[in-house]
């Protein structure tokens, strides 16, 4: 099996190595790929020295590789996913290029497997944001049924790259912010992404648009505000649910504790960001009714937004059709 990682030498692509790593699949051959930049840097995988070789048409024609992971920003995405297809790859995408595209697959393997099925040659991976809460909204929402979220994101400056964390190191000395909209040294920004016309920005409208998608509930009640912090890394979320009938929250967290992917935090005690940083699972805790409106509550949720929102979901897409290939065989 050949597997390309387009972006190889970003901080999701190689986080995606070392996930692949970790996990240990069974992979014969890989092609890393990166901007003329990052040209010729020698990445060990598996055991192996690969060398990363700039993106292009003629570097895509006939490498027959079985997957190709991408994670370099949605125009390379929009420019080269369908020339690996062509060429014989499925493709799994991490940027916003096809998220919404009828026909492309959005997938939280503990959330909804079953949308992944071998003709589907171009899956999608959430927002980081989006991944998080999917974790513990599912399994609330079967248990109970959804009627209405509410997102507060506190995201961390990784989110943006590793120009978002040279702004957050350079702000200590009074530099200038370059990637984001204002400094974020010791402040927090309402913005993440460009404004709509309605006041949102895209990345609220991802979470709206992405959470609808992936439940299949697109009668689903949303809002969110995303709010960058000046955090390295993994991202916080507070979660508000109007749920369709009464709870009792002991069950609520019966169901939390039971979930998939998920590590529960009871009573007094809570997670951070510290606490998910370099994880592959989300954190729960801080759950409790919501007093000022009927059968509604509020949970806190962090994780690692390069791992679990990003590396970690691609790599278990990645583990779900291997293993859906082999079962065929």
């Amino acid at each position: 099996m050949k597997v390309a990682i387009v972006g190889a030498t970003g901080l999701v692509g190689r986080k995606i190595i070392s996930e692949i790593d970790r996990i240990g699949l069974d992979i014969d051959e890989f092609y890393l790929f990166a901007t003329e930049k990052s040209s010729g840097t020698v990445i060990p995988v598996n055991g192996k020295s690969y060398e990363v070789k700039p993106l292009s048409p003629a570097a895509v024609n006939g490498l027959k590789a079985d997957f190709a992971l991408f994670s370099a920003g949605k125009d390379v995405s929009r420019a080269y996913a369908k020339l690996f297809i062509k060429n014989g790859a499925t493709v799994i995408d991490n940027s916003a290029a096809f998220r919404m595209d009828g026909d492309v697959p959005l997938v939280v393997p503990e959330v909804n497997p079953e949308d992944v099925t071998a003709c589907r040659k171009l899956i999608a991976n959430p927002n980081c944001s989006t991944i998080q809460a999917m974790l513990a909204i599912k399994p609330i929402e079967d248990a109970f049924g959804v009627e209405r979220v509410v997102y507060v994101t506190f995201q961390a400056v990784s989110g943006a790259g590793n120009g978002g964390i040279e702004d957050l190191k350079n702000g200590f000395f009074g530099i200038p912010s370059k990637k984001l909209p204002k400094n974020i040294y010791s402040d927090c920004i309402p913005q993440i992404d460009s404004f709509s016309d309605e006041g949102y920005t895209l990345e609220e409208w991802k979470m709206i648009n992405e959470t609808r998608k992936i439940l299949h509930r697109p009668d689903m009640k949303i809002t969110a505000t995303c709010v960058r912090v000046p955090v390295f890394n993994c991202h916080s979320e507070s979660v508000n649910l109007k749920l369709k009938k009464p709870f009792d929250i002991k069950d609520v967290a019966a169901v939390l504790k039971a979930a998939k992917g998920v590590k529960y935090y009871e009573g007094d005690s809570y997670p951070t960001a510290a606490d998910a940083d370099g994880q592959a699972i989300v954190h729960i805790g801080r759950l409790r009714k919501d007093f000022s409106e009927e059968n509604s509550l509020n949970f806190w949720c962090v994780a690692d937004n390069l791992l679990k929102g990003a590396a970690t979901n691609a790599v278990q897409i990645l583990e779900l059709i291997i293993k859906r290939q082999n079962s065929t065989k």
